[in-house]
């Protein structure tokens, strides 16, 4: 009976997904022996390499995915809490057992082996949240304590893994926020991510030249918030006069104040922004007792909040995060070079990326893999190596590969019958989609170096073991729902 039951799970699994999936790991694995390659050791599978040891990952990996396919999968479900709690509790010692390694402790030796807890934290995350989700008249909407559930389930895994000082991988968890929208989060909460993301960027990146006495940024942001209070006013509310009138307020202040400057009249920058910023949202107040106050409140209160943070900016960048941070993102933003410091990794690997043209160098012929110029390049940059040897062709190839796995993962999502397979998989499909994006920035020069590897691709035992886990417990799950069918 259970040997029949196991042959009918191996019957239904999406076998697409799983071709899908060997092809990435064993790409992976040759880009690795590239990206490692020694004359004087050049064995692909001798365990001294990297690419060996990749491969004993891989093959421990399908041993492990076979026995997540053949798990009943009322277990993933029913003890989802109790896997969440048992990583929380291993996620808490590893702050205090780890050894500490490039300032973090984030890795546990185990004998010849160190396991990285974070990257199996991502699963539990995911089966927590999807078992919270699907709980009995569960919807994320019908009260702030659904939402407080949530939201605690997605932080507490973030606030242990900060405090293991591994920003990056914690990072990470963020991007189940893109679920909860998926299950009924107002937009307006990605809005304000978006928004917070903007302001930030442009407040320090725009800090070389002044605008009416203050920083060229700081000025920018005003008047994006301005432009979103017209914005929300007309598109959000529905308040078109309101809108036109606010604009018109916004409009003729502006050449007001231009108008002084040009007859050298000096006008300070930050009590100008706010004062008409703040009158315009006291108009907001008064049509509060008209028509759609709810609306209305949301609005003042976004942009009070935006200038909030608009005046936090610089303390959370030069107070809170540390120098090496600090570096990375002025890197990123193009604000310094840093070649021989933060700066050098990217810059590395766009010359090697650079250097590979359209159809690349051709396999083992990559200079600057061969000479070790970009460091990590087996782990975080691994993709510096495909661009370099393979070229445009081969770098467009594996991001189509992981395309259509993403692409296929939300397929597999909405075809679920149940609440707990359909938002499990689309965790899974935001873990991918953050990571591939990331990382393929950070190689290219677009993100902050934030260390997360690519997946299936980065070497690595406990990044590749964490995918599997995520991917292989989403097919057993899909299996389940072609099983009940039959």
């Amino acid at each position: 009976m259970e040997q029949e039951k196991s042959g009918s799970v191996l019957k239904y699994v999406d076998w697409f997904t799983v071709v899908l999936y060997i092809i990435l790991v064993m790409a992976g694995m040759v880009s690795i022996y590239a990206a490692s390659y020694d004359f004087d050791h050049a064995n692909m599978l001798s365990f001294t390499e990297f690419s060996g040891k990749q491969f004993r990952w891989i093959g421990l990996s399908l041993l492990l995915g076979l026995v997540l396919l053949l798990i009943d999968v009322r277990v993933y479900e029913n003890y989802a809490y109790i896997i969440y709690g048992a990583v929380l509790l291993l996620l808490l010692v590893t702050i205090f057992i780890a050894p500490d390694t490039k300032g973090s402790r984030s890795w546990l030796i185990l004998g010849p082996m160190s396991l990285q807890p974070a990257e199996f934290g991502k699963s539990a995350t995911a089966l927590c949240l999807a078992k919270l989700f699907s709980s009995y008249n569960f919807v994320l909407n019908a009260s702030r304590k659904n939402y407080m559930l949530a939201l605690m389930i997605i932080f507490l895994p973030v606030l242990l893994i900060l405090a293991q000082n591994e920003t990056g991988s914690a990072l990470v968890y963020l991007s189940l926020f893109f679920v909860l929208y998926r299950e009924g989060m107002s937009g307006l909460v990605l809005f304000a991510a978006v928004c917070a993301v903007t302001f930030f960027v442009v407040a320090v990146k725009f800090t070389g030249s002044l605008l009416l006495g203050i920083p060229v940024g700081q000025a920018a942001v005003f008047i994006m918030i301005m432009i979103m209070i017209v914005a929300m006013l007309g598109i959000y509310c529905k308040e078109y006069e309101a809108a036109r009138n606010v604009f018109f307020w916004f409009g003729g202040t502006g050449i007001i104040v231009t108008a002084l400057e040009l007859l050298g009249v000096p006008v300070p920058g930050t009590l100008f922004f706010v004062t008409v910023i703040m009158a315009a949202l006291a108009y907001c107040v008064l049509l509060m007792f008209k028509t759609r106050a709810r609306k209305l409140i949301i609005t003042v209160c976004a942009a009070m909040t935006s200038i909030v943070f608009l005046f936090s900016v610089n303390y959370a960048f030069t107070s809170i995060l540390q120098p090496h941070q600090q570096m990375r993102i002025k890197v990123a933003l193009g604000m310094e070079e840093d070649l021989r410091g933060a700066g050098y990794n990217v810059n590395q690997s766009k010359i090697a990326i650079g250097s590979g043209g359209v159809f690349g160098k051709g396999f083992l012929n990559g200079t600057q893999t061969k000479l070790k110029y970009v460091p990590e390049q087996h782990t975080d940059f691994i993709f510096c190596t495909v661009g370099e040897e393979e070229g445009l062709v081969g770098a467009a190839g594996v991001i189509l590969l992981f395309l259509i796995l993403i692409l296929r993962i939300i397929h597999i999502a909405e075809r679920q019958p149940t609440v707990f397979g359909r938002v499990y998989a689309y965790c899974v499909a935001s873990y991918l989609i953050f990571h591939i994006a990331i990382n393929i920035g950070m190689v290219i020069g677009l993100c902050p170096v934030i260390g997360i590897p690519l997946p299936f691709f980065s070497y690595g035992g406990s990044s590749l073991w964490g995918f599997t886990i995520l991917l292989f417990i989403l097919l057993r799950i899909d299996a389940s729902r072609r099983e009940r069918s039959f």
